[in-house]
């Protein structure tokens, strides 16, 4: 009895050592896929930046939405995905309306007279802008600590864009503050959606929705527009359906799935930062030293209100 239970005791070991390697592989692998992601997303603004060298902004929004749409089709039938229910089309609606179209149309038109670093530093503010609007639509109430930091986020980058603009509030800052809104509600709808279907699916199926849309879209401003492909608006253009739009997408929901919400929102948090410096070494922009400071100052709000909240 003594030679088999020593015998036996090892394999006992071995069993839970191997299931807590295995669970630290995967919670590894999803910090990568969820960074890699952050990273897609970084890269967004300087590709439309260069999509804009030969595009039309209405032609490349739309563009980018059919090429997105497409791949995103030929996914979802290849994977044989059901039709979502009933319930679930007017959130997708809204996730359409604000994560498909009106973010990318409105940044796109910012993007024509702002630098990517300036639109980086006031869209860095969309995760607080998420953050109430969702409050809102599920009727939390959020502790005041979270309330004091989301309102100092968002003064901190009035005050960045009115600095900027030389006292005043630019066209283009219009239309980044009003992409923050429109943005924050779909990602909001999208989340709760989440819970209930894969969350590549969510934005998959907003896809189709816009495609008729965006067709139409394409055709009307291709005709008013200019269109050159050239390297930089040919790689633009390809990596913000592709890249961005879809694949970013995808792996961001595959490491959120592994890690969780919260730890994946932690990594968001370095996209405003990342996005400057690709807007040094893409774009060749030089940086005031306001845009980085007030980066690092909606990050450190952004951090409060994640822990507040939780």
């Amino acid at each position: 009895m003594t030679a088999q239970d020593s015998a036996t005791r090892p394999s006992r070991i071995a069993v839970p050592a191997a299931t807590v390697g295995t669970q630290h592989s995967s919670r590894r692998a999803g910090t990568v896929m969820a960074a890699l992601g952050v990273t897609a997303f970084s890269l967004t603004f300087p590709a439309t930046a260069w999509g804009l060298e030969g595009i039309g902004p209405w032609s490349f929004v739309a563009l980018r939405v059919v090429l997105s749409a497409v791949i995103a089709g030929g996914a979802l039938l290849a994977l044989r995905v059901p039709l979502p229910a009933r319930r679930h089309w007017p959130g997708i609606a809204v996730v359409a309306a604000g994560v498909v179209v009106g973010f990318p149309l409105l940044t796109t038109l910012a993007l024509q007279t702002s630098t990517t670093a300036h639109a980086a530093v006031v869209v860095g503010l969309l995760p607080l802008t998420t953050a109430v609007f969702s409050a809102l639509r599920t009727g939390a109430r959020p502790s005041r600590a979270f309330w004091a930091a989301a309102v100092a986020g968002a003064a901190a980058v009035i005050a960045f864009t009115i600095q900027q603009s030389g006292g005043a509030l630019s066209t283009a800052d219009l239309y980044l503050f009003a992409s923050l809104l429109i943005c924050a509600a779909g990602y909001t709808e999208g989340g709760r959606l989440a819970r209930e279907m894969p969350g590549w699916q969510v934005i998959g199926w907003a896809l189709i929705l816009c495609l008729p849309l965006a067709v139409v879209g394409a055709a009307v401003a291709l005709r008013h527009e200019p269109f050159q492909l050239t390297g930089h608006s040919t790689a633009g253009l390809l990596y913000a359906a592709i890249g961005s739009q879809f694949l970013g997408l995808v792996v961001w929901y595959r490491g959120m799935a592994a890690i969780g919400v919260p730890k994946a929102s932690q990594l968001q948090l370095a996209q405003p930062l990342l996005t400057l410096v690709w807007s040094v070494f893409l774009l060749g922009e030089h940086l005031t030293i306001a845009a980085p400071l007030t980066a690092a100052a909606v990050l450190v709000c952004i951090a409060v209100t994640q822990r507040a909240r939780g």
